[in-house]
């Protein structure tokens, strides 16, 4: 802690600018618990991670963290709540890319970039196509030619219209020539359920929470979105491998602050999420989940949103996604 803070006074004396106050907030903070923003409904990617990450916060800085989860609006509540709220360091934002694809498809009150601090990316996860047994589509090349003998044909999403999730959906429905038809729900939790039932008979849903159902037989995984196969998912192709070598996606979890929040606040929140993303129970958590830990700089976290910020802009107009 007194490196990071040496280090952090010696920046603030060459760029001129004053550190006392800003160092001692660090070193003070968090004196009491810290409140953890999850914009969507427990159960899902989202919230296993936050979960995770919080339960390492509060045993390495001696503070409850606890999750609270606010769905609704694709995550723009609870997106909306932590942008509003005091940059003061004890409100956190764990989210999905949702926060980046959000303002190109509804009127939200925050600017992402702007009203938003980036601290550290958490995780990508494969986005993945998966089917109930009772459609009757084991490979892609199957369920494609079942969607052209089926226009219309329904895939749940867990989260709602402009998600990372449907954009795929109409992606691949676009270079395949079919037709698909979105039924968004509140979070993966509910549409796995759904989808398992059979209510719904086919998906496009993070990872992570398939990754059970797959194994016990109840989903099949027909195609995932990164370029390289996960590295808990090494059966299940890629949309490359199956002949969309432009559809590449991947969906990450991360974590933001209020805008305003003191540098070494975020500083220390970067750092203490670094430590937990190369501890290996933490680790062998998250891949048992199929996501693939990341970490790394506030900085490099802030490019990654600027970078995805842009591209589903680009992809809403090539797909012709309304603005809600």
């Amino acid at each position: 802690m007194k490196a990071f803070l040496v280090q952090a006074a010696l920046v603030a004396f060459a760029a001129g600018t004053p550190l006392t106050a800003d160092a001692q907030t660090a070193e003070k903070w968090p004196s009491r618990s810290v409140r953890i923003i999850v914009p969507f409904p427990a159960g899902g990617s989202t919230d296993i991670a936050a979960r995770l990450v919080g339960g390492h916060l509060s045993h390495a800085l001696g503070q409850p963290f606890f999750v609270d989860n606010r769905s609704g609006a694709n995550g723009i509540i609870g997106m909306d709540a932590v942008a509003k709220s005091t940059a003061d360091g004890y409100t956190v934002l764990v989210t999905a890319d949702a926060v980046a694809s959000n303002p190109h498809v509804y009127k939200v009150e925050h600017d992402p970039l702007k009203d938003l601090a980036p601290v550290i990316q958490l995780s990508r996860q494969p986005l993945v196509l998966a089917a109930h047994p009772s459609l009757g589509a084991n490979t892609l090349p199957e369920l494609i030619a079942l969607a052209k003998k089926q226009p219309g044909l329904r895939y749940a999403t867990g989260s709602g219209y402009g998600s990372s999730q449907h954009m795929v959906g109409q992606w691949f429905a676009k270079l395949a020539g079919i037709e698909l038809e979105q039924v968004g729900y509140r979070g993966g939790g509910q549409a796995i359920n759904d989808l398992v039932a059979g209510h719904v008979k086919l998906g496009c849903l993070g990872s992570t929470p398939l990754i059970p159902h797959y194994q016990a037989g109840n989903l099949r995984l027909l195609v995932q979105t990164t370029a390289a196969r996960s590295q808990s998912l090494p059966n299940v192709p890629t949309f490359q491998e199956a002949g969309f070598p432009g559809l590449v996606l991947d969906q990450w979890l991360g974590v933001l602050v209020p805008a305003g929040t003191a540098a070494a606040i975020i500083g220390r929140l970067n750092a203490e999420i670094d430590k937990a993303l190369v501890d290996p129970a933490i680790r062998a958590k998250l891949l048992e989940a199929a996501q693939d830990p990341v970490g790394g700089t506030a900085e490099a976290f802030g490019r990654r949103m600027r970078e995805d910020f842009d591209k589903y802009g680009r992809l809403v107009k090539e797909l012709d996604i309304k603005i809600k």
